[in-house]
């Protein structure tokens, strides 16, 4: 199944599956993370319900406010050497907040203090269908509800002001997230992750790169706090970053990124300057 979760007029939003290109059933739920806090989600998921028609601008962020974003650093294997680093023993975290979720084929609006070091970052997102609290690698994959594809916006100047990398990957509504959720049932696991800046392929990689899995991802994450229903990961970026050029290329006002997953869909989001 694919879910999505679809602005309605009035400024409310409905969970739906969607059928077909522009097609889609209504589920009966808010959004996406209020029917994946369902214990049985997947047989409400796909029960009958009013059909409707949307546009990409009627995509809200496939889950709008998820209770954690955990994000992952450094966890391509190529990405992690055009860096100049070593591969780590274990995940680097840092959080984004849910204010920085948009749209998957939102603008993105950036203040004048956000443009210095504007890059881009297609990710592969991981959401949890139910608690995972202490559990092991071997059985993470059925704590998996299902698979998106993000754009971890990333203001390079903000990011290396400190150790910490938190204040350069929160801006509002800079992150694309969607176009819907492919339940784990329906992905093989790996695809292609293809980033596009102004049509220009910038970011081309397999996500079985990732030295970290999402199934180890979840096993390291809830032995420290407990993941629940909608909380997502988004585990790491292939090489091809603007920062990491010779010379340092950045995103500017008009550029659109788009990001697809082989498989999963594909967001693009125009920059804006205000």
């Amino acid at each position: 199944m694919q879910l999505m979760t679809l602005r309605q007029p009035g400024g409310t939003t409905t969970a739906a599956r969607r059928t077909g290109e522009t097609t889609a059933v209504k589920i009966g739920f808010q959004d996406v993370g209020e029917l994946l806090a369902q214990e049985n989600w997947q047989e409400l998921a796909a029960a009958d319900g009013e059909q409707v028609t949307f546009q990409d601008k009627d995509l809200a962020p496939v889950v709008p406010r998820p209770g954690k974003v955990i994000c992952v650093g450094l966890n391509y294997a190529n990405h992690i050497k055009e860096m100049g680093r070593e591969l780590p023993k274990v995940p680097t975290l840092f959080i984004k907040f849910a204010d920085a979720l948009t749209g998957p084929y939102d603008d993105v609006n950036v203040p004048e203090w956000g443009r210095g070091a504007l890059d881009w970052e297609g990710e592969l997102a991981v959401v949890i269908g139910k608690r995972a609290r202490r559990v092991v690698e071997a059985e993470a994959a059925d704590y998996i509800a299902g698979y998106a594809v993000a754009n971890d916006y990333t203001m390079r100047d903000y990011q290396y002001a400190t150790l910490q990398w938190h204040q350069g990957k929160s801006l509002e509504k800079s992150a694309g997230f969607g176009p819907w959720l492919t339940t784990r049932d329906e992905w093989a696991g790996a695809g292609q992750l293809t980033t596009r800046l102004n049509g220009e392929v910038v970011q081309n990689d397999s996500t079985s790169d990732l030295v970290f899995t999402p199934e180890f991802l979840i096993e390291y994450i809830s032995h420290i706090y407990p993941l629940n229903p909608g909380d997502t990961i988004l585990t790491g970026t292939p090489g091809g970053v603007g920062h990491a050029r010779d010379p340092k290329r950045y995103v500017g006002d008009g550029d659109v990124v788009t990001i697809e997953i082989e498989g999963l869909g594909r967001i693009s989001n125009r920059t804006v300057f205000e």
